[in-house]
């Protein structure tokens, strides 16, 4: 019989070209059950959730990231104690984001000189923020492999220091490059540079010229430092030198007679320097400790 069932397919149906949904070989796919959220979401795009140059740990951790509250923690460390990837593979997957732009890391100074890492997340890279000034990073290019080496940081300036009122003698600059020399002995994250004692050496010196002692100043430089690494210890000493600053010694009254000021002399007994008039040779504590006869 020529009669035809209408409601069989005449033949079967070849995918739509162009259509990426449409496939020859259907072996099966992801079927959503979608329900509407109405509270605890975030909204993250595709070019996150589907990037193609960023691993999986990096898109997870992204997105993970985007979902915290402002002030959360995201170091490595934090990171590291909530999920079990440890901090070699959370460090790596934070390059990534750091390389295409979800992620912008910055060293912060707090105002007690503590240097802390302030963690900023764009969930649009490159593209402007409504609420703020600030942009996200735009993704940095791909590299080759040969410009990927490590290229030095520019070393960043340090901090202005207090300079002397005056012309420093030789002896005064000495002492002050000698205390700044033995801090390393207190503290070996001290260790400072040739460039670094030239630069703090006058803070130093308007600290002993307020007739501060040695001692004092050491203790205002190394007490108290943070228990993390110092990353520039330069930086943290020019910081104290200026922030505690003692003030001068107190006005003298016009009806005092005039401080005399007399310059530094080797003592003959201990050879230590010390102020006096020409008529002395020897220091205070070995005119005491042996008399002696002009």
């Amino acid at each position: 019989m020529d009669t035809q069932n209408p409601s069989a397919p005449s033949r079967a149906q070849s995918a739509v070209a162009g259509n990426p949904t449409r496939s020859r070989h259907h072996t099966g796919g992801v079927i959503h059950e979608n329900t509407r959220h109405t509270e605890r979401f975030t909204v993250i795009g595709n070019h996150l959730t589907q990037h193609r140059e960023l691993s999986l740990l990096a898109i997870g951790l992204g997105c993970h990231i985007q979902s915290l509250p402002t002030g959360a923690p995201a170091d490595i460390k934090s990171l590291a104690a909530r999920f079990k990837e440890g901090t070699t593979r959370i460090a790596a997957a934070l390059r990534e984001l750091e390389t295409h732009g979800y992620l912008r890391r910055e060293r912060v100074r707090t105002a007690t000189g503590r240097i802390l890492t302030r963690t900023t997340s764009c969930n649009q890279p490159g593209r402007r923020r409504e609420a703020t000034s600030s942009d996200c990073p735009a993704p940095r290019p791909r590299q080759a492999a040969a410009d990927r080496a490590p290229q030095p940081r520019p070393r960043r300036a340090l901090p202005a220091v207090p300079q002397p009122t005056r012309a420093a003698a030789v002896a005064l600059h000495q002492q002050a490059t000698d205390l700044l020399a033995g801090l390393r002995r207190h503290d070996p994250r001290l260790l400072l540079s040739a460039t670094d004692t030239e630069h703090l050496a006058p803070g130093v010196i308007a600290w002993l010229e307020r007739e501060v002692t040695p001692t004092t100043v050491r203790h205002a430089l190394t007490a108290d430092l943070p228990a993390d690494a110092l990353r520039r210890p330069a930086a943290l000493l020019a910081h104290r030198l200026t922030a505690q600053l003692p003030p001068p010694p107190p006005y003298r009254t016009p009806d005092t007679p005039p401080l005399v000021r007399h310059a530094l002399r080797s003592c003959d007994g201990c050879d230590r320097a010390f102020r006096a008039p020409q008529t002395e040779t020897h220091c205070r504590d070995c005119r005491t400790a042996t008399p002696f006869t002009r």
